[in-house]
């Protein structure tokens, strides 16, 4: 078994986080128990290019179970959890990732990842599968794959426009018990969580620009304001901004906003959404982290050229002073702060994201051959049945239909 991780002593306390995650994830653990004795992952290879969390490690497990054979690599250079990462190597699992890698160490571990030549790829943020069309891989042994992130799926759609896609992918982001869940409450607590492990400020009576009002754009918003926070939105989408609005935040365009902001948020998944004329505008003890998925939305360039001194503050903060004087901190190199300073999302929110990647894993296995290369939907029978089972583990029943009902509903003859 072939393998790069930091440190494989650290394995015993991976474990402890991997049997903790699992026993919050009761839709995924429920949906192995019920495959199990078929085995319909046996003799699948599938590499996978996701964030090594505990969660993860949660849903590795699950594939293991189920009959696959694996490689696993980070998505994000400051993302791994290095125990989490040993103990998954403890279990028999290729995986090729550590905290803190170079570019050249992170594309490393991809192209280490895509040597087992697989049917499936499950990945987050496209860049597993933008290596294997443009980098080697043995594309005519891929059934398809998954892709776990909006900027992920976004770059697909742009790879199907443009004829490049090779292989189906199924879009696990845009199933409603993904985004909907895992992106504005996942999302929404856990960047607030990284915030302020890294700094430790007071929420409270902060001016806090959130850049986009998306899923996750409105999920920190909402954890903002529930810490006491002015939220302070800026969007480029008139009517995204007009829903921030009518949802009660004040609307600006980001060089207004950057006059007045305590802490700065950018969760749009476009570049330079912070920059030089935003970043002089700032004051004095400005906080900026990204939520995105990569670090592309703060400009790093424009902070360090107009800096007379950085100096590292913490493990994960970094103060920046400005040429004129004030500081500027910068959260976890403006990578994801909800992974590069806290644990990520919660289980409990991973449990639905990571049953639609095993669910759709299956599907692409079932349908080899059959679908074209194309970004495809998740059926939505698939999205209600992972509610319901969520339901379920909660011990909550909702209503059905009755007959009569179904009858209303699907027909047209009934009127006033």
């Amino acid at each position: 078994m072939k393998y790069r991780i930091k440190d494989p002593s650290l394995a015993s306390e991976g474990k402890k986080k991997i049997d903790w995650a699992e026993v919050h994830m009761p839709v995924l653990f429920n949906l192995k128990k019920k495959f199990k004795l078929n085995s319909p992952l046996d003799g699948v290879k599938v590499a996978g290019c996701l964030h090594v969390t505990k969660e993860t490690g949660v849903l590795i497990r699950t594939l293991r179970d189920l009959g696959a054979e694996l490689t696993w690599c980070g998505c994000n250079p400051l993302s791994t959890q290095d125990d989490v990462a040993a103990a998954l190597v403890e279990e028999g699992i290729s995986i090729f990732a550590s905290r803190g890698v170079s570019n050249e160490q992170y594309y490393d571990d991809i192209h280490a990842t895509m040597a087992l030549s697989p049917n499936v790829t499950i990945d987050d943020g496209a860049d597993l599968t933008v290596e294997m069309h443009n980098s080697g891989g043995n594309i005519s042994q891929v059934y398809g794959g998954t892709e776990e992130t909006t900027t992920g799926v976004v770059r697909l759609r742009a790879m199907e426009k443009n004829g490049k896609l090779k292989y189906p992918i199924m879009a696990v982001n845009d199933a409603e018990t993904k985004h909907d869940f895992d992106n504005v409450y996942g999302t929404g607590q856990s960047a607030l969580d990284g915030i302020i492990r890294a700094t430790n400020i007071l929420i409270a009576g902060k001016n806090v620009v959130v850049s986009g009002y998306g899923h996750v754009g409105k999920g920190v918003a909402r954890r903002a304001v529930g810490h006491g926070a002015n939220v302070i939105i800026t969007e480029i989408d008139p009517i995204a901004a007009l829903k921030a609005k009518l949802d009660g935040y004040s609307v600006l365009p980001m060089i207004s906003a950057a006059e007045t902001g305590d802490l700065f948020v950018t969760t749009t998944g476009c570049k330079d959404v912070i920059r030089e004329e935003h970043i002089l505008r700032m004051k004095d003890g400005s906080i900026l982290a990204n939520a995105g998925h990569f670090n592309v939305e703060i400009s790093i360039d424009a902070l360090k050229s107009n800096s007379k001194l950085v100096k590292q503050i913490n493990d994960n903060t970094t103060e920046y002073e400005l040429n004129k004087g004030n500081k500027v901190y910068l959260i976890g190199e403006g990578r994801l702060v909800n992974l590069v300073a806290a644990e990520g999302h919660p289980s409990e929110v991973m449990d639905m994201s990571f049953a639609n990647q095993l669910l759709s894993a299956m599907k692409l296995i079932q349908s080899k051959g059959s679908l074209s290369p194309a970004v495809y939907d998740i059926d939505r029978t698939q999205d209600q049945e992972i509610a319901r089972a969520k339901l379920e583990s909660m011990d909550i029943n909702i209503d059905t239909l009755s007959d009569e009902q179904e009858t209303y509903l699907t027909g047209f003859s009934e009127g006033t």
